[in-house]
């Protein structure tokens, strides 16, 4: 009842002041946007913000980056489902079956999907953190360290395998291509050069942004022009029709299992939207009925990663405010928002400053409802670029994955990269293998190998200190198995199909 009341008050106090309203409506519209422009992301917005932020209040500074998060994590899911070009990394599950799901003319119950899905998970995830910010905190921080991350991102990708390629062997092939792209640079323990080929640009690894523009974008660019010269394109067809409440409902397992997991990821120092979008797509397939149809243009898949990357807005909050621990990139920028204010983040903020506290609360909570309604007024708008023809469509779609390559660290290798990329793709995606694999191991790989050198000098270099934790036993185990199991799948499915060839 307490935090109800707090709530109220914080709310009072955003919609009373004027320039509080100014400052969240242009957090709103200004998260979006950038959140919807690949490579210019809600990140590059921050960063321009960040130095203004000293001329406010602590209370809009930190209400002005919550904001944007919320909102930004959203914005990229629009180009990813229209035109396969994911605004962030975080939105790049989205372009596994929204995409398609866009080619097949149902653009519009995409969109949709990531509206409210967007909007549920954040505002839920809202919720929580409202309710529960200390003791979550508390509990995350001493349970997960650096062993469960590691064997949480081994789970990831044993499920992943199964995403997009023609056979499971194809599969795992380009999830260990993936592995083999995020460990190009210097060693993330004894800065020792790995595949640099005296490059030095190749000495900061191979950035994932102009890399997921190469693998979606341009690959895409190439594989629909190819068709255009053999006669076989055909234009998407325009569609406005949003999902049906009762097609949510039917998936209210894959909502509920991704606000879950998105939350959880959330509250990881470090981890954030990314990993929990993956996580609830990888999820989403494990437990689907029908696999096969990921990445094909299955609605589920839209659902279960738009609601889980939004999922972890409110929760890396969580860490930040209760423990002084940044979530991520943004979260970290809020440091310094704090700094700037000679404020510290931790609990002495809910001491200290409980009006902040609550004014960000209730910024955030009415940012994710905010979705709801501006998405639907733009969806039926920006549906209708699908009506330019693909000649005129296609040079802009790669004028703006050529700058937005560029923009994450004004360097012209990015694009050289991102050109790579996009035709490498093409032939992987010709030969039946999966870009999204692909993907997939390179951002978890990066994740992933961080983490088992922090698990390994904290375990002192033990590999039983794994067993002495539960929690990071058991997904390691939970892996295991997956490999075994999709092994065992794959060889009697195989026999299966193979038995009426010999009867006949």
């Amino acid at each position: 009842m307490q935090s109800f009341s707090n709530f109220l008050d914080g709310t009072i106090a955003l919609f009373s002041d004027p320039l509080g309203i100014l400052i969240f409506l242009g957090g709103v519209i200004g998260g979006m946007l950038f959140g919807a422009i690949p490579g210019v992301s809600m990140l590059t917005l921050a960063a321009i913000l960040l130095p203004f932020t000293a001329h406010l209040s602590a209370e809009h500074g930190i209400m002005l980056f919550s904001v944007i998060y919320c909102t930004g994590v959203y914005g990229g899911a629009i180009t990813a489902i229209l035109f396969n070009i994911p605004g962030a990394p975080e939105n790049a599950p989205t372009a596994f079956d929204g995409y398609p799901m866009t080619q097949k003319g149902l653009a519009g119950k995409a969109v949709g999907a990531a509206v409210m899905c967007s909007a549920l998970g954040g505002t839920i995830s809202a919720v929580i953190m409202m309710a529960a910010t200390a003791p979550i905190a508390d509990w995350a921080i001493s349970a997960f360290g650096p062993p469960e991350i590691f064997a949480l991102v081994f789970f990831g990708l044993t499920v992943a395998a199964s995403v997009g390629a023609k056979t499971l062997w194809k599969g795992w092939l380009s999830i260990l291509a993936g592995l083999m792209i995020a460990v190009v640079g210097l060693d993330p323990v004894g800065g020792i050069e790995r595949y640099d080929f005296n490059m030095p640009y190749l000495l900061a690894g191979i950035h994932f942004i102009p890399t997921i523009l190469g693998f979606f974008a341009v690959s895409e660019i190439f594989v629909q022009a190819e068709k255009k010269v053999t006669g076989v394109y055909k234009a998407p067809k325009l569609s406005v029709d949003f999902p049906s409440l009762a097609e949510l409902i039917a998936h209210k397992f894959a909502v509920i299992r991704s606000i879950v997991i998105g939350f959880f990821c959330g509250i990881l120092p470090g981890i954030g939207a990314t990993l929990a979008a993956f996580m609830g797509y990888n999820e989403a397939v494990r437990w689907s009925k029908q696999r096969d149809e990921f990445g094909k243009g299955k609605l589920e898949g839209v659902i279960s990663s738009e609601t889980a990357n939004n999922a972890a807005t409110g929760a890396a909050m969580i860490p930040l405010l209760a423990l002084g621990l940044p979530g991520g990139a943004l979260t970290a920028m809020m440091v310094g928002v704090f700094q700037m204010h000679d404020m510290e983040p931790g609990p002495l903020v809910f001491l200290n400053s409980p009006e902040l506290v609550w004014v960000v609360f209730a910024a955030m909570f009415f940012a994710n409802l905010s979705i709801l309604l501006i998405g639907f007024l733009e969806t039926k708008t920006i549906i209708n670029l699908l009506r330019i023809p693909f000649q005129f469509l296609a040079p802009l779609i790669l004028l703006l994955a050529t700058v937005g390559a560029y923009a994450v660290r004004g360097l012209v290798i990015d694009v050289v990269v991102m050109f790579v990329a996009g035709v490498v793709g093409f032939f992987l995606r010709r030969s039946g293998y999966s870009v999204a694999g692909i993907v997939l191991g390179l951002i978890l790989g990066k994740i992933g190998e961080q983490t088992f050198a922090q698990a390994m000098q904290m375990l002192h270099f033990e590999w039983s200190g794994f067993i002495g934790r539960p929690i990071a036993l058991s997904l390691l185990i939970a892996g295991i198995l997956t490999i075994l199991g999709s092994i065992y799948g794959a060889f009697f499915k195989r026999s299966h199909t193979e038995m009426p060839e010999h009867q006949g």
